[in-house]
């Protein structure tokens, strides 16, 4: 190219040829680290052709191979809630990756007080924030001041914004929470979501939502009339796995649903645990457990029942279960002739699985309620094949994906799918489970034809 021919190059055009014959030429760690910074600088990819050898003086002298600095082209949107796009490397014969993680800035976060500090909160909830993309834990309440203490210093929560519950009612002047999470036995679950939305927090509650439907509406009222959101901690609607199922479920991928087969099962040991202390448990497997069973059937059907029968029974001589329900049978009827079996157990070694039965196929999910483990089969019939296909689906931690949706629903304003209306259905349904066991006969629900009667607006990710 001749002199003249270069001017009528743009200024543009000109610097990236510069750079281009500027970067084939380099030699050393240093003036290919200038180009690199440069880049940067601007926003812009490395210019290519790079040296891909160059060498590196140890403090001994010794001279060693190295490369120089790289930097992978990538797409970076202005939007802080958009994920990086990097340079694709996978074909399409593997799984897709997953999108890279898009944390929002902290001082962008929900901040949670969390309110209750046993094994759930520190096994499982308190990591989970520490993973979140939209929420982060601002407060701490408990009774046990030393261990408040001691979790405050590892998770980063200042010592003015851990609270007792004589001082619970003191959040509402902590311009960092806007979320509660109840996570204390189920009899105090009313008292505090009432506090709660007097203090001007949004409530997210554990199951089962309360001991009785009467406490069950009054946190409903409440957080009504202080113009609070409640959600209710059904990880499971917010589980890969289950949302996969009820999608095909709801489509009828292998014909209509016929027949559902789930338990939850589990063994105990501390009979002075709260979970054995009927006032402040409200009952035993069947709320604690079994109500995985329900709600998460009722989940995948979106329907309601019509009719329960139920058996309920513990061992006399287990102290376990002096006050407690030792194991619950039920079945239930829906309106659309869809036959439901649950059992839940309190003294068997550990196992939670269900299968929906369709007219031609069926879904298998093994460790359907537990926090990881997921195994999910289906079977169907492809003329003389029976087809059995084994699914894989990129686990998510199901309390940060429950955590992460209620914070959005709070930063969108939008109601949230596991309402205190479904946690009250619940509880209808479980005092009627109990009064068939009682009464050793069937027992009638009102019909409900309406689908998801008691949830909100259904999540992107439940949208087919």
């Amino acid at each position: 190219m001749n002199a003249s021919q270069e001017n009528h190059l743009s200024t543009k055009e000109f610097i990236s040829r510069k750079q281009f014959l500027k970067a084939a030429s380099l030699l050393t760690v240093g003036a290919v680290s200038g180009v690199t910074a440069a880049c940067q600088s601007t926003g812009q990819s490395p210019s290519y052709p790079v040296p891909t050898r160059s060498s590196f003086d140890t403090p001994t002298g010794q001279k060693i191979s190295t490369s120089p600095p790289y930097s992978p082209p990538a797409e970076v949107p202005t939007d802080v809630s958009q994920p990086i796009e990097l340079e694709v490397w996978k074909s399409d014969v593997d799984r897709k990756s997953a999108p890279t993680p898009t944390p929002l800035p902290l001082n962008q976060r929900i901040g949670y007080a969390v309110v209750g500090l046993g094994h759930l909160s520190l096994d499982e909830i308190l990591p989970a924030l520490s993973s979140c993309k939209r929420s982060r834990v601002a407060a701490l309440v408990s009774g046990n001041v030393d261990k408040m203490r001691k979790v405050a210093q590892q998770y980063g929560v200042k010592e003015s914004s851990c609270y007792t519950y004589q001082t619970y009612d003191q959040l509402k002047d902590n311009p960092e929470v806007q979320i509660i999470y109840i996570v204390l036995p189920n009899s105090m679950h009313a008292e505090y979501t009432i506090r709660g939305a007097q203090a001007g927090k949004h409530i997210l509650c554990e199951k089962p939502m309360a001991n009785s439907s009467a406490e069950c509406q009054a946190m409903i009222d409440a957080c009504q009339k202080a113009n609070r959101k409640l959600m209710i901690a059904y990880r499971i609607h917010y589980e890969p796995f289950n949302q996969y199922i009820r999608k095909k479920i709801q489509a009828n991928e292998y014909g209509k649903p016929k027949f559902v087969d789930a338990f939850n099962c589990q063994s105990s040991a501390n009979p002075r645990h709260w979970r054995h202390i009927k006032a402040l448990a409200g009952g035993g497997a069947l709320p604690d457990i079994g109500l995985y069973c329900l709600n998460t059937t009722r989940f995948l059907l979106g329907e309601e029942p019509i009719e329960v029968s139920a058996y309920v029974y513990s061992d006399p001589e287990n102290p376990l279960f002096s006050e407690v329900e030792e194991v619950c049978s039920w079945q239930m009827k829906f309106p659309s002739g869809v036959m439901v079996n649950c059992a839940t157990h309190y003294n068997v070694h550990d196992s939670r699985k269900y299968r929906v039965m369709t007219e031609r196929g069926w879904y298998e999910l093994d460790n359907a309620y537990a926090y990881t483990g997921q195994k999910l089969t289906t079977s169907r019939a492809d003329g003389e094949i029976v087809r059995q296909e084994t699914v894989s689906i990129v686990p998510k931690n199901q309390f940060a994906a429950e955590m992460d949706y209620f914070s959005q629903c709070v930063q969108d304003n939008r109601a949230p799918y596991s309402s205190g209306e479904e946690g009250l259905q619940d509880q209808r349904i479980m005092e009627a489970i109990y009064q068939s066991a009682r009464q050793n006969r069937p027992v009638k629900l009102p019909l409900i034809e309406k689908k998801d009667a008691f949830r909100g607006p259904i999540p992107p990710e439940l949208q087919a």
